[in-house]
């Protein structure tokens, strides 16, 4: 390949860019961590893994929420005491679970906030 010279003008803007660059913490906070996994899937990306894994407890609230609907229509059709109770236990369950990821994206986008603000 052929080698590239850069003007005196172009290297002072790049060096100033380099620098500005160099002063955001956020922004080389992100760069470093960046395609790192805590949990590496060996068969996915790290894209897809990290879009599975932010999916998964989603994915688990709504089977909770479809449980807790077909509990609620047999304790209501039948009046068995025990569907009663087991709808009582999944609703809850739901509930945590759904305050769970909540909790969790609030504090997310406080942290992207402080980061960008």
């Amino acid at each position: 390949m052929e080698e590239v010279r850069l003007s005196e003008r172009e290297r002072r803007v790049l060096a100033e860019m380099e620098e500005w660059l160099d002063r955001d913490e956020p922004l080389a906070r992100r760069l470093r961590t960046m395609g790192r996994s805590p949990h590496p899937l060996p068969s996915l990306s790290s894209s897809t893994a990290a879009g599975a894994r932010r999916r998964l407890p989603a994915l688990g609230i709504a089977v909770l929420a479809v449980t807790a609907a077909v509990l609620f229509v047999l304790a209501v059709t039948t009046g068995t005491r025990a569907l009663i109770w087991a709808f009582a236990v999944v609703w809850i369950l739901t509930l945590l679970a759904a305050l769970g990821v909540f909790v969790r994206w609030a504090r997310r986008r406080a942290g992207e906030e402080r980061e960008s603000g």
